[in-house]
């Protein structure tokens, strides 16, 4: 096979898969999940092995202990988070009210200087992009809640992900084994590299930001009650956990922070409201000068552009089920990308033509040449 059939060959199939992704995106999440779920744990697997302990003893007990640890913590939290929830949307009309007596002063100055004509068009084209402004968030939650049914059912959460989970836990050296024994012979090395540079992009971003986001989740959740905020619990752990996206968790989180604490103490007690701003601030300075560094590491090699987009991508393309596989797809593109790049300055593409010299500007002369 020529290697432009190879390279068909390959393409054809990526196509393929990322079909059928699509078409079954609906019901792929509890399977992605038990598969992030049994990647995050195959470490403590491998090291409960090389103690003495057998493979499936080692799953049992790491599936049940995780999973025990999560359905508690869900236990206690969720009572807490509802209530929360419920006073949140009950201040929601009060905070728009709110915006709207700040905003209407300076809409009236700007109007001041428009006649009518031209302040009707402005009302006209303000209504249409407000109808479709309107109907796109309509449809991203449409989006979010069919993508993410799957998700909230309660059999995929209790039955599906946990036994998922177990058997790839469980066969995960046999998995990898026989997906190794059906390589390219002749490009088996390259290709095991190659994968090795991806589990650790994956490993270090995936094990290590998940880390962060339950770390910033329990600062900024303690921190926002102990100052005594409406739904501080709720906004806390809400900022922490969307912290895998750069920078959009801490933004998110001040943003909504700040609004709820200036309605809640007034323009008149500035205490609180700059305490609910430095927990946020001290938050980032911690993830980026300490638990980043020493949780994810300089490994990891992924932009936090390329990231935004992956998950962007992701989600648009495939629902939340694109959003769990958007940082791994990443990961994959981003290191096979840099070993194309590689691969090319390596080549004669990007070099001199054969029997050339010179690297200076306009050429250098061919061999012999006087």
């Amino acid at each position: 096979m020529t290697r432009e059939a190879r390279t068909l060959y390959w393409l054809g199939g990526l196509l393929v898969a990322g079909v059928l992704i699509h078409l079954l995106s609906a019901i792929l999440l509890p399977f992605v999940a038990g598969m992030a779920v049994a990647y995050f744990l195959d470490p403590v697997a491998d090291r409960l092995e090389e103690k003495g302990c057998s493979r499936a003893v080692a799953t049992t007990l790491i599936t049940l202990l995780f999973f025990s640890v999560v359905a508690g913590v869900v236990a206690v939290v969720l009572p807490l988070l509802q209530g929360q929830i419920v006073g949140l949307v009950r201040l929601a009309p009060d905070l728009i009210a709110m915006i709207r007596d700040w905003a209407e002063p300076l809409l009236g100055s700007l109007q001041a200087g428009i006649d009518g004509a031209d302040k009707n068009e402005l009302k006209a084209a303000a209504g249409q992009y407000a109808s479709k402004v309107i109907q796109w968030i309509t449809g991203l939650l449409a989006k979010v809640w069919s993508g993410g049914l799957a998700f909230l059912n309660l059999l995929s959460l209790v039955l599906i992900t946990p036994i998922v989970s177990f058997y790839l836990l469980r066969e995960w050296d046999h998995i990898v084994a026989w997906v190794d024994s059906y390589l390219p012979r002749g490009a088996a090395p390259e290709i095991r590299a190659q994968a090795r540079l991806i589990d650790e992009t994956m490993a270090g971003f995936i094990r290590g930001q998940a880390s962060v986001c339950l770390v910033l989740a329990v600062l900024y959740g303690i921190g926002l009650t102990v100052v005594g905020l409406n739904s501080g619990l709720l906004v806390g752990i809400a900022a922490g956990l969307v912290s895998f996206v750069p920078y959009f968790g801490a933004a998110t989180g001040i943003i909504v922070g700040l609004v709820i604490a200036f309605f809640q103490f007034g323009p008149e007690n500035w205490a609180p409201i700059i305490a609910v701003g430095g927990i946020f601030v001290a938050g980032q300075l911690l993830e980026s000068y300490v638990l980043t560094p020493r949780l994810v590491g300089d490994r990891v090699g992924l932009h936090p552009l390329w990231i935004i987009f992956a998950l962007m991508a992701g989600g648009v393309l495939f629902g939340f089920t694109g959003v769990l596989l958007a940082v791994p797809a990443a990961a994959v593109i981003g290191v096979l990308l840099r070993f194309a790049l590689g691969r090319y300055k390596q080549s004669a593409f990007y070099g001199d033509p054969p029997g050339r010299t010179g690297h200076g500007k306009g050429g250098g002369q061919e061999d012999g040449a006087p």
